[in-house]
């Protein structure tokens, strides 16, 4: 997952059924995505399987990393290529201990320095701080300034992931402040022309930048 340019890390709705693999091809054919995080709430571990199935062989078939959300026990049934884990899941020594050394491990980090110091010497292969803007994806306790991206960017290697109400009109800062990944969400499945459109417009500025 590492590059020198600022990648696109997609964020699933919590709605996975219906035509949303479809929806997922159309935005990893339309450019570079380096991951998608399968992100769903309050279903069986089954039923978390079952739609999340398809979402990974696009993911394989487009070179894009697999990451599970929250849950340890599903990314280990799939064969994920990563977890991403909020302050409140299962903590990083058990999920290293469970997956292994070649899964990618992704810790939210709110805005705090503390907590991102905390994972990557616990040996988290990137951090996440957020959000950044306001966002409809789920309630917002913290927010970060662009400091934060930069005092990382200057002491840490782990690369940094920004997340919350990003779009492709705000994300310029984010970018020069060092963030390695744009996670997207509502920006890019709300697209009123289409997740392929979203994703054009926002390799445009990655590229560009």
């Amino acid at each position: 997952m590492i590059d020198p340019r600022c990648q696109l890390y997609l964020i699933s709705p919590l709605e996975t059924g219906g035509d949303f693999p479809q929806q997922l091809k159309e935005a990893l054919e339309a450019g570079p995505v380096a991951a998608f995080q399968f992100r769903v709430k309050d279903i069986d571990q089954q039923e978390a399987a079952r739609l999340a199935a398809p979402l990974k062989a696009l993911c394989d078939e487009h070179d894009v990393a697999f990451i599970v959300n929250d849950d340890i026990a599903l990314a280990k049934q799939l064969g994920a290529d990563g977890v991403h884990l909020g302050q409140s899941d299962e903590n990083l020594k058990n999920a290293r201990a469970e997956l292994g050394l070649d899964v990618q491990i992704g810790i939210t980090c709110h805005d705090s320095r503390h907590l991102a110091m905390e994972a990557g010497e616990g040996g988290a292969n990137y951090v996440a701080f957020g959000a950044f803007f306001p966002t409809e994806t789920k309630e917002t306790f913290h927010t970060p300034d662009l400091d934060i991206l930069k005092w990382w960017t200057a002491m840490m290697e782990i690369p940094s992931v920004a997340i919350g109400g990003i779009t492709p009109e705000n994300c310029q800062p984010l970018i020069e402040a060092g963030a390695d990944f744009l996670a997207i969400c509502g920006a890019v499945w709300n697209d009123p022309e289409g997740p392929a459109h979203a994703v054009r417009g926002f390799n445009e500025i990655l590229e560009s930048s």
